[in-house]
């Protein structure tokens, strides 16, 4: 099993709510960081683990993956061969 740092594109379910001059960013309930608006140009600001790059939002997560193994019936083995 080998661990591997994978980016997610997730713009589309990105939420932003507008408070004290600021949009506030949420993915699901959680925020994940805002957007500053002021005349000299918005500035935004993430959570560690996500990215804003070419209008889009990105995610970086950690996942598992098991390139080597197969699944074969081998019958008294359980399978693994």
């Amino acid at each position: 099993m080998v661990l591997e740092q994978k980016r997610l594109e997730v713009t589309g379910r990105i939420v932003g709510k507008l408070a004290n001059g600021e949009v506030q960013l949420f993915d699901e309930n959680e925020q994940i960081g805002r957007i500053l608006l002021n005349q000299s140009g918005n500035i935004v600001e993430l959570k560690n683990g996500y990215a804003q790059e070419q209008n889009k939002i990105y995610k970086y997560v950690t996942v598992t993956t098991s390139p080597d193994e197969k699944y074969v019936d081998c019958g008294s083995e359980s399978g693994w061969c």
